[in-house]
């Protein structure tokens, strides 16, 4: 089954040094993944200072700069891996270098049939 594993966590709390580790890490995690049939995607995300927020109302989209949600923790990354059960994706998430300082929420994908397939 596929999983996603949504790496949150507040963007301050890192040093530049911690966050270069951090990276470093997680490529080690992926090769390792990868090397197990597990691995099928994974990227960290730029500072929220870069997001933008795109919502559609009665017809008309209204576009603003910054997260949705204004919380402590926000979205710095996700892993998308294949893993047999749940609780081998919780083994997997509990690797993630970003679940020293955050949280890695773990969200079943759903499948859905008629997508492309990217070879």
């Amino acid at each position: 089954m596929k999983y996603m594993l949504l790496i949150y966590s507040n963007e301050n709390a890192w040093t530049e040094s911690e966050r270069e580790h951090c990276f470093t890490e997680s490529v080690q995690l992926t090769h390792e993944l990868n090397s197990k049939g597990q691995y099928l995607g994974s990227a960290p995300l730029h500072p929220i200072a870069m997001a933008t927020s795109v919502q559609v109302r009665d017809g008309k989209r209204l576009v603003t700069d910054g997260p949705f949600a204004e919380t402590r923790e926000q979205l710095g990354g996700y892993f998308l891996i294949d893993a047999k059960d749940l609780d081998e994706a919780i083994a997997i998430a509990g690797r993630i270098p970003g679940v020293k300082k955050g949280t890695v929420e773990i969200r079943p994908v759903l499948e859905l049939t008629g997508l492309p397939i990217n070879l």
